[in-house]
């Protein structure tokens, strides 16, 4: 029988078993709760101890705090894994999206020790970093005695890994060389279309391939679709309005939020280029998108695409994903497309969103908090997440190249693996970093809406918006 458990137990480590067969399995034999977690101790240290001491922490306990969100998902269900490979209990708080910034905020703003490992975007750590608040992880990867061998810190997509690296410096290029890597990341999201197949077939038409494109087929879904309108995007006074889908076209169209000389930001937002895109943007909105769209974020464009209240959505690839999961009413009917805005242009350039993993300044087990920001960060952890999970976008090069993963996209999510690939070189951050960030972007989203909404035309609307933040940038000394 021990030999047997043994085995059992190496299985689960090296992901041959899954959770629900193990504890079947070991059941059938008979064993006990002590044993079954004595063999799966014996397991991981033999599958780790060769090259790296995963058990030097052992017996410790750290504190996550969590979004609720389906990556934090993957790493609450695979945490018996950690927990076998390390001796690290593990405990963990989670909060709804719509508060938990304000958590993150609160907690790390009172020098607070509760909690030692949180996830972020990139974006927070441009205020959270040169606070102080957060740790430089840059020691933690050039030390040999902490970090394992196996690890590979590089094999993370580049984009990713320097997108979450700021020297503090406003304007500064991001994963500059004097950078401090404030996080790293988990899983990440682009900016790609999800259609729904069922409407774009009974219509007869193809994805848009560009903005212009992307107007005149959402005006006819509006028409012609029977009740479905043509194009979900964000649009409420927030930040979140303004970095995806509305800043991966801005772009595309030449346009930049800011111009930097030395150590002085100017804003860019009422330049030509600036002014082209926005007309069309604001003319996709009012013939194509929601009646409401002034209150839309991120959930009314999912439940909308999954709902088959809208032909598409341009924003983030992984709602497609999740929106074709069994269980939703249009599920097995979305598609996905990459998407170049600009028609002179001949490639994407997303931004992106990185959900991240940080760990706190005030930790008091900062080493072993570092285990667990490199394992759920790891390839075996990127993998299972990407295959059992869903941890997609996986932030590794080696998931991407998974068969296991690969054959579960192709199975159900057929068009995703291929959009992705054509948006993935260009896709990166293209916000230039600077802390006033949440300020600025809320103020366009506020401008936004009011061009939307012909209460000032969309070049008076930018001059104003510039000359705003231009004070706001003044006023702050930068």
């Amino acid at each position: 029988m021990t030999q047997k458990i043994e085995g059992l137990a190496k299985d689960f480590i090296a992901r041959g078993l899954s959770r629900r067969d193990f504890g079947k399995r070991a059941g059938m034999l008979g064993v006990s709760a002590a044993a079954v977690n004595l063999a799966l101790g014996a397991a991981a240290t033999d599958a780790m101890a060769a090259d790296f001491n995963w058990q030097a922490h052992k017996g410790k306990k750290l504190r996550l705090l969590l979004d609720k969100h389906p990556y934090a998902d993957a790493m609450i269900a695979d945490l018996p894994h950690f927990k076998a490979m390390t001796g690290i209990d593990v405990e963990y708080d989670i909060f709804p999206e719509d508060v938990y910034f304000d958590k993150v905020t609160a907690v790390l703003s009172s020098h607070s020790n509760r909690y030692d490992v949180l996830m972020t975007g990139a974006y927070q750590t441009w205020q959270y970093g040169p606070a102080t608040w957060l740790v430089d992880m840059k020691p933690y990867l050039n030390d040999a005695t902490k970090t394992s061998p196996s690890y590979d810190f590089n094999g993370i997509i580049a984009n990713l890994r320097q997108s979450d690296a700021w020297s503090g410096v406003p304007g500064e290029a991001l994963g500059s060389a004097n950078a401090k890597q404030w996080a790293v990341p988990l899983g990440f999201e682009l900016y790609n279309i999800s259609y729904n197949k069922r409407i774009f077939d009974k219509l007869k038409i193809e994805p848009p391939k560009n903005l212009p494109d992307m107007i005149e087929i959402g005006s006819k879904i509006t028409k012609d679709a029977g009740g479905a309108y043509g194009v979900a995007v964000r649009g409420s006074r927030s930040w979140a309005t303004i970095h995806p889908g509305y800043l991966s076209a801005y772009t595309n169209y030449g346009a930049k939020d800011f111009d930097v000389s030395g150590s002085k930001l100017t804003s860019a937002v009422a330049s030509t280029e600036s002014k082209e895109m926005n007309k069309l943007w604001v003319e996709m909105i009012q013939k194509a998108g929601p009646k409401n769209w002034a209150t839309y974020t991120w959930y009314e464009c999912a439940q909308d695409l999954g709902a088959g209240r809208c032909g598409m959505i341009y924003d983030a690839n992984i709602i497609g994903f999740f929106e074709n999961s069994p269980g939703n009413k249009e599920s097995g009917d979305i598609g996905y497309a990459a998407f170049v805005p600009n028609p002179k242009m001949t490639h994407s350039t997303s931004n992106v969103w990185i959900w991240s993993l940080a760990m706190s300044s005030f930790s008091k087990e900062k080493d072993a908090s570092w285990y667990f920001i490199q394992w759920a960060s790891g390839k075996n952890f990127g993998i299972y997440g990407g295959v059992k999970q869903k941890l997609v976008d996986p932030v590794r090069n080696t998931t991407w190249k998974d068969p296991a993963f690969k054959a579960r996209l192709d199975k159900d999510y057929a068009g995703f693996y291929e959009a992705f690939e054509r948006s993935l070189p260009d896709a990166k951050i293209y916000f230039t970093p600077q802390p006033l960030f949440f300020n600025v972007t809320t103020e366009w989203a506020a401008m936004l809406q009011r061009m939307v909404a012909k209460q000032v035309t969309v070049d008076a609307g930018l001059e104003k918006l510039a000359a705003h933040i231009d004070h706001e940038m003044r006023s702050a000394g930068i």
